[in-house]
């Protein structure tokens, strides 16, 4: 689910706010250029899009700024879109036969709204109950990253990271909880600044009210789920 506190109302959002997948929306030929070609073609369109608001490009200050962009969507805020860039997540044994519910919260997000291009700041909560097999702690922080590292509507990037644990750790219980900034409405639009975006995933025994309460206990989120 998710909670906006300053959502606009729904006439004025457009067929373009509604997700359609769990998947990010890729087409079949996403992987035809290489990622030197991609930075090529984007460059020249950054600074078509910098000349036509008039921009002068000939400034020390600005010349160089088409190429830092285009390097930066293809090799870092968008580099998720790259599955060969997936993070590995070996699991283990759980040789110490915990029970229990692990929780690694408060994982920084960033990540880019799809509809306007900019970002999404905030913090990411997970939790899964072992059953046989447990995951490096680190590894949950790359998956995180890796999802976020891409265009993204913010109930989608809860859900991937779900899906992703769920495969990797081979239980459905796992659960993903969270609350992020969208400058599309803290910089533009409603600007409001203080308004952040709860969004949350719970899988297996997660749905379950009690042991939902914990997590949500264990990462002090008073908001009803």
């Amino acid at each position: 689910m998710a909670f906006d506190s300053n959502i606009e109302d729904f006439d004025s959002l457009g067929n373009e706010h509604i997700g359609t997948s769990e998947n990010t929306p890729m087409r079949g030929d996403a992987f035809k250029l290489t990622n030197e070609e991609k930075i090529d073609i984007i460059k020249d369109d950054v600074r078509h899009i910098m000349e036509t608001l008039g921009l002068d490009l000939s400034d020390d200050s600005l010349s160089g700024t088409p190429n830092r962009v285009a390097k930066m969507f293809v090799k870092e805020i968008f580099g998720g879109l790259d599955p060969n860039k997936k993070p590995s997540a070996s699991t283990f044994d759980n040789k110490y036969k915990y029970g229990e519910m692990l929780v690694e919260k408060n994982i920084t997000v960033y990540s880019t709204c799809e509809h306007h291009l900019l970002p999404i700041v905030g913090k990411a909560h997970i939790a899964y109950i072992s059953n046989g097999t447990v995951v490096g702690l680190s590894k949950m922080n790359r998956i995180v990253d890796y999802f976020a590292k891409r265009p993204q509507v913010q109930e989608r990037l809860t859900i991937q990271i779900v899906r992703e644990l769920q495969e990797v750790l081979g239980t459905k219980d796992v659960a993903c909880v969270i609350d992020a900034k969208h400058l599309c409405v803290n910089s533009r639009g409603i600007r409001d600044i203080e308004s952040s975006t709860v969004t949350s995933e719970f899988g297996g025994k997660f749905k379950d009210m009690a042991t939902r309460r914990e997590f949500l206990d264990y990462i002090k989120l008073d908001t009803k789920f």
